[in-house]
């Protein structure tokens, strides 16, 4: 009973991780052709965007276009989800990770618009397979400065935008500069949670510095690869 209850502590990180395997779980199963058709429909791209597709900034969230690294990826997701859900509250959750999903999605979408206008970018890239949980899952991730020890927060935020930026140079794709942007989302949201005292400053507990070792993995992951 009791373990039922903590479960039931964390009601989106468990339908929202469900949803995602049962999506990959279909997309797999699809011929390679279909499984491109689906996800160029569902990409939050220039061409979607600009032809008033909007619900592809909901349904991009819930597809990973490839079957084996979204496997790899949902443990450590579900790590950061779990231990933002469990200092945030679901309401929270959901709150900062479209913030980071949609915001950043606009935002890179801007300046990829500036870029092909001014033929800095080929025209091609607007049309870029554009789906999966990375600027979300990085927003969530940067707001976890609210619940880091208070002694850490500016080396933290430190550490992790200089990861960013390194991942961005390397990279050099909108993707990276996404990444980057999405992060930022998330600081803003935790020192803004702190401000309004929305988030408890207590000291993390055994399991929770379990949980954020593993959104940390994910983080580096994302901001560098």
């Amino acid at each position: 009973m009791a373990r039922a209850r903590r479960r039931v502590r964390v009601p989106v990180t468990l339908a929202y991780l469900g949803v995602l395997v049962l999506v990959a779980g279909v997309l797999s199963a699809l011929s390679d052709t279909a499984q491109t058709g689906v996800i160029l429909r569902t990409s939050t791209n220039l061409h979607n965007l600009m032809r008033g597709h909007v619900s592809t900034l909901f349904s991009s969230a819930f597809v990973i276009g490839d079957f084996w690294v979204a496997l790899s990826v949902l443990p450590l997701l579900g790590c950061l989800l779990a231990l933002a859900e469990l200092r945030f509250g679901s309401g929270q959750l959901v709150r900062i990770f479209l913030a980071g999903h949609i915001g950043a999605t606009l935002l890179v979408a801007i300046g990829l618009w500036v870029a092909v206008g001014v033929q800095w970018l080929p025209r091609s890239v607007g049309r870029a397979e554009d789906v999966g949980i990375s600027y979300g899952a990085m927003a969530l991730f940067g707001a976890l400065v609210a619940v880091v020890p208070r002694a850490w927060r500016s080396l933290w935020v430190a550490v992790w935008s200089i990861v960013g930026v390194e991942g961005m140079v390397v990279g050099q794709t909108f993707t990276n500069v996404g990444h980057l942007v999405s992060l930022g989302i998330g600081v803003a949201a935790g020192f803004a949670l702190l401000r309004t005292r929305q988030v408890s400053e207590r000291g993390l507990t055994k399991s929770e510095w379990a949980l954020l070792v593993g959104a940390a993995v994910l983080a580096g992951g994302l901001l560098l690869g």
